[in-house]
């Protein structure tokens, strides 16, 4: 997403004072609410429709209010049924879908198979404007849902059909035999009425069916998330809820963390790392996630997608020492990519350490001579832009800029350039007003190499932001899909990978450890694979 996610991204907005950050918490800091869980958040760019979500603060509250079809284990990563009582099919074409019975919505409204289908159709109209629209065009009738060019013929997907209230059936346009793990994403997440009948209202206090229920929210300031007392799931809350408090620096947030003001912080600055388990009296620790951090470049410029330019984009990549950034900046939190995906897939998944190759091997003499032969950097000047709200973006984009400019025997040529706040920076990507080069971070949706690669690179995918496009890669992703035999699909995937790579669609950088401290007043503190603190099993004490 998260991407784009999912990731997609990571954000907040410009420093204050520690003294105007504290919002709320659980016992022993300001504003304290007993047995709560005081965490760092930031405020999403868009209101919470789980089909218009594709970054990681919006991501990290749907993952607590919403309860999909499926869900990733908090340990392995494992798509396991959560609300399905099963997922069946013959032929990686036609799916039947039981729901659970008695499952119910936060405010009492019972959910249904039609819960499902009224929130997908509602995705997959393009006059909703969903940004998640995209995960929801294999589905049959999505041609006349959300048509490429004119208005929409249709105004539901033909292949979504409600049975009874446990059951529906889904045919998508094409065979996709790794189709049901997507069903973790909260895209698919089920809508109660409220969201069709009385939208605002909804969107002002989110319903959903998860482990929490929204109580109350403030912009700028917090969310508060309570237990909810209709959750049929795995995951009961073991504390009396979740105060979302918002920073707008990450270095704030660690103080108030220090100052036993917040409770649970996972977005450690990089240049705290090197101490965080001695500050925080070991109540600190990182582990492999489904994050990387990569720069991509505006395909939407005539300058930077013109013949001779990918040896350019090549040139750039491998300009950047990855090496000496993770050591120096990251103290080992950060690994240097050597593919497009992330190790915690393991190699059944996707993952391959030797697919990137020289692309992602430092030669700065290599690196100039290609940039040179490529015609050079476009006017002679290469902005790496950013979000400005969070320190640690700024340390590797100099850092990388340096690296190039050292290649280059040229001081001026590679500069940051930070950009207000995360909403500010994702509007205008969205918008398409991205002149050179952009931070592209990526936090996976589900664990499979298919969410590294469609949602980014394929042509009009939701998080496809620099606009590139090539048949030969779509028509790979479509065979890889079309295979129900799961290491032939990975095979292939794997082939359409190395396009992406060859070309230099992005400059892939470091693989991302998600890291966590927490404060002496809880306990049981663990990330799940998307790197989100498991808040259900979080325990305060006292």
């Amino acid at each position: 997403m998260r991407g784009a996610k999912s990731a997609t991204w990571i954000a907040g907005a410009i420093a204050i004072a520690l003294s105007a950050t504290a919002c709320g918490g659980s016992s022993g800091g300001s504003g304290a609410q007993a047995g709560f869980v005081r965490a760092n958040w930031g405020d999403p760019q868009n209101p919470l429709e789980p089909a218009n979500t594709n970054e990681v603060l919006g991501g990290k509250v749907l993952d607590q209010i919403f309860m999909n079809l499926k869900e990733y284990d908090p340990k392995t990563g494992e798509a396991k049924n959560a609300a399905a009582e099963s997922i069946e099919t013959t032929d990686a074409q036609n799916f039947t879908i039981k729901i659970k019975k008695g499952l119910k919505f936060s405010n009492g409204e019972a959910l249904t198979a039609k819960s499902f289908v009224d929130a997908w159709n509602y995705a997959a109209l393009a006059t909703n404007k969903q940004k998640n629209a995209y995960f929801f065009s294999d589905i049959e009738g999505y041609d006349k849902t959300s048509p490429e060019d004119g208005k929409p013929t249709a105004q539901t997907l033909s292949g979504l059909k409600v049975v009874d209230d446990t059951t529906f059936t889904v045919k998508l346009s094409k065979k996709f035999g790794t189709w049901p793990v997507r069903l973790g994403y909260k895209a698919f997440a089920p809508l109660p009425k409220l969201f069709f009948d009385k939208h605002e209202e909804y969107l002002k206090k989110p319903v959903g069916n998860g482990p929490y229920a929204v109580e109350s929210y403030e912009r700028g300031k917090l969310m508060k998330l309570v237990p909810n007392e209709h959750y049929a799931g795995v995951h009961k809350p073991k504390n009396k809820g979740v105060l979302l408090q918002v920073f707008t620096d990450s270095n704030a947030a660690y103080a108030a963390l220090q100052a036993g003001n917040l409770d649970v912080d996972d977005d450690i600055p990089a240049e705290q790392i090197k101490n965080a388990k001695t500050d925080l009296k070991g109540n600190y620790f990182t582990q492999p996630a489904g994050i990387y951090q990569a720069v991509t470049f505006p395909f939407y410029k005539e300058e930077w997608n013109k013949p001779g330019m990918e040896k350019v984009r090549k040139g750039i990549s491998m300009a950047i020492d990855r090496k000496s950034i993770t050591d120096k900046i990251y103290n080992g939190t950060r690994t240097p990519m050597v593919d497009l995906t992330s190790p915690v897939l393991g190699e059944a998944n996707g993952y391959d350490k030797n697919i990137c190759g020289d692309v992602c091997t430092y030669n700065p003499t290599e690196a100039k001579k290609l940039i040179e032969e490529g015609g050079g950097i476009p006017g002679g000047k290469l902005t790496i832009s950013y979000n400005a709200d969070k320190d640690s973006h700024k340390q590797w984009a100099d850092a990388a800029c340096n690296s190039i400019n050292k290649a280059l025997g040229n001081d001026n040529v590679c500069v940051g350039n930070p950009v207000g706040t995360f909403g500010d920076f994702r509007n205008q990507i969205t918008k398409g007003e991205m002149n050179g080069p952009f931070r592209a971070g990526w936090q996976m949706d589900y664990p499979h190499i298919e969410n590294f690669l469609t949602p980014l690179y394929k042509t009009g995918a939701s998080s496809n932001d620099g606009k590139w496009s090539n048949k030969e890669f779509d028509k790979l992703m479509d065979d890889a899909a079309a295979e129900t035999d799961i290491k032939k699909a990975t095979d292939i995937y794997k082939q359409a990978e190395k396009i992406v790579i060859q070309d230099a669609v992005n400059i892939p950088l470091f693989y991302q450890n998600g890291t966590v401290g927490w404060s002496e007043n809880v306990s049981d503190v663990a990330l799940n694979p998307f790197s989100v603190p498991v808040f259900s099993d979080i325990k305060v004490k006292g």
